[in-house]
C-alpha cells in the first residue's frame, strides 16, 4: 500500500493493478473506490449532477438526509432499495439504480463485513462485547434464524464463520465474551429457541471460549453498541464496531486502544465465570422452560 497525493492504493492481487483507496479523514480508515458499494454511489453522483441537483436539493425531494447522500456517493454507506427507488424516480432514470443494486445478491455479506470475516478467519484471539443479543459466533442455527429474519444464505454463512473453532490451522482463536444480561432475557423466536440457545451457551465453554455476563443494572461502562477486537498473528489487531447504518472495521490505534480500555472496564463489572455460567443455567430453567 502507498500514497499518491490525498490517495492511498493498493496493489490488487487479482488483477496486478493499483486500485485507489479514498481517505476518510483518520488513519486506518479507508474506503475502496471500486467496491461494488462505492460504484453505485458514483453512478447516483453522476445521475443527481446530470438533473442538475445539488445533495440538499436531492434531500429535499426524496425525504432521506443530505448526509446519507453523501455517505453514499462516497460509497461510504449502503443504498436501501426504498432509498433507490426514490433516487430513481426523482431522477428519471427509469430504475437504472434499483437495478443496479442487484450486485448485493451475489454477496453473502455486506462489503463492510465481507473485510472483517477475513480478519476473523485468521484471528489468533478475540475479544468481544455484546449489549443486546448473543453473539453470532456464539448463535445457535435456530436463534441465528431468527435475528436473521429466515434469511438462509445469511444463517449459513453466519454458521460457517463458527467454523474458526473447530479449525485446525491456524489453531482456533482464544474467545474472551462479554454480554449483558439482557441478552439472556430477551425473547428471539420462542422460549424453546432462548433455551437451547442458552444451554448452548453453557455446553461450549473450554479454557478457550469464556463467555461473562454483566447483570442487570450493574454496568455503566458499555451501554454503547457491541464491538470486537481481534488479535493477529505477530501481534497487529483489528476492531469491528457495531453502528446503526452498517459496521466499521478499523486497524486505527486510538480507536482500538479505546475499545481494550472499555472492554476491560466491562469486563470488571462482569460476573466470573462460573456465577456468569449459573446465571445463563439459571435464566434457561426458570424463565424460558
Amino acid at each position: 500500500m502507498a500514497t499518491l497525493g490525498s490517495r492511498t492504493v493498493t496493489i490488487d492481487e487479482r488483477w496486478g493493478f493499483a486500485r485507489p483507496l479514498l481517505n476518510s479523514g483518520k488513519e486506518g480508515i479507508v474506503i475502496d473506490l471500486y467496491t461494488p458499494q462505492a460504484i453505485w454511489g458514483r453512478e447516483l453522483k453522476h445521475y443527481r449532477k446530470a438533473a442538475g441537483l445539488t445533495q440538499s436539493q436531492l434531500a429535499e425531494k426524496i425525504h432521506f438526509s443530505e448526509s446519507l447522500i453523501s455517505g453514499v456517493e462516497t460509497g461510504q454507506l449502503p443504498a436501501s432499495p426504498e432509498f433507490a427507488d426514490a433516487c430513481d424516480a426523482v431522477l428519471n432514470t427509469g430504475g437504472a439504480l434499483r437495478r443496479l443494486l442487484d450486485w448485493r445478491k451475489g454477496q453473502v455479506f455486506p462489503s463492510w463485513f465481507g473485510k472483517w470475516a477475513d480478519k476473523e478467519q485468521v484471528a489468533t484471539a478475540l475479544r468481544a462485547y455484546e449489549p443486546i443479543l448473543i453473539p453470532g459466533l456464539l448463535q445457535t442455527p435456530e436463534y441465528a434464524r431468527e435475528v436473521l429474519y429466515r434469511d438462509e444464505t445469511a444463517v449459513q454463512a453466519r454458521l460457517e464463520r463458527q467454523g474458526i473453532f473447530s479449525r485446525e490451522s491456524p489453531a482456533p482463536p482464544l474467545l474472551r465474551c462479554v454480554i449483558d444480561e439482557a441478552a439472556i432475557h430477551r425473547l428471539i423466536g420462542s422460549p424453546q429457541i432462548m433455551r437451547a440457545q442458552l444451554e448452548h451457551l453453557t455446553s461450549i465453554i473450554t479454557p478457550r471460549i469464556s463467555v461473562q455476563v454483566v447483570p442487570l443494572g450493574g454496568m455503566r461502562a458499555g451501554l454503547e453498541a457491541g464491538f470486537i477486537i481481534a488479535t493477529l498473528e505477530g501481534g497487529s489487531e483489528v476492531a469491528y464496531f457495531d453502528t446503526a447504518v452498517r459496521g466499521l472495521v478499523t486497524s486505527d490505534q486510538d480507536d482500538i486502544a479505546t475499545a481494550a480500555e472499555k472492554f476491560e472496564a466491562i469486563r470488571i463489572e462482569a460476573l466470573p465465570l462460573d456465577m456468569s455460567m449459573d446465571l445463563i443455567k439459571r435464566t434457561a430453567e426458570e424463565r424460558w422452560t
